[in-house]
């Protein structure tokens, strides 16, 4: 008798687990997916812009996410902490200062929930960032 009460409220206790450990799953795969993301712009300069590889890398990672959207952004600062454009660095970080290069990778994915329960969100966002320094 006391299983046959127990037992839906196991079954639920078990769905639930599930869909918590594959929404977590899922969030670390969005934030690593940003981190790939990321490694792949920060090889050079010429890697840092090309929005298209980057993008292709962070889903590349995040293979198992659906949906999963990627934007990159760059920017740059003087050595000395200045913030500037990256379209006119050169004239606007005076020697010895150096240019710093830096560009971010944010990851989104909407996924739905397995169990719909009132009072519960259907749906939930995941997002993941990473921001590097592009190697000169």
């Amino acid at each position: 008798m006391e299983l046959a009460l127990l037992m839906p409220v196991f079954a639920l206790m078990l769905i639930g687990t599930t869909e918590l450990g594959l929404l977590v799953y899922d969030a670390i795969e969005v934030t690593n997916a940003a981190y790939a993301g990321a490694a792949y712009a920060s090889q050079n300069r010429g890697t840092a812009v090309n929005t298209t590889e980057i993008a292709l890398a962070a889903v590349s990672d995040g293979a198992n996410v659906p949906g999963l959207t990627t934007t990159s952004t760059t920017s740059c600062t003087c050595s000395n902490g200045t913030s500037i454009a990256c379209t006119s660095a050169a004239s606007n970080c005076a020697y010895p200062n150096r240019i710093l290069e830096y560009v971010q990778v944010n990851t989104s994915a909407t996924l739905s929930s397995l169990l719909h329960c009132p009072g519960l969100p259907t749906t939930f966002v995941l997002q993941g960032q990473a921001t590097m320094r592009v190697v000169e």
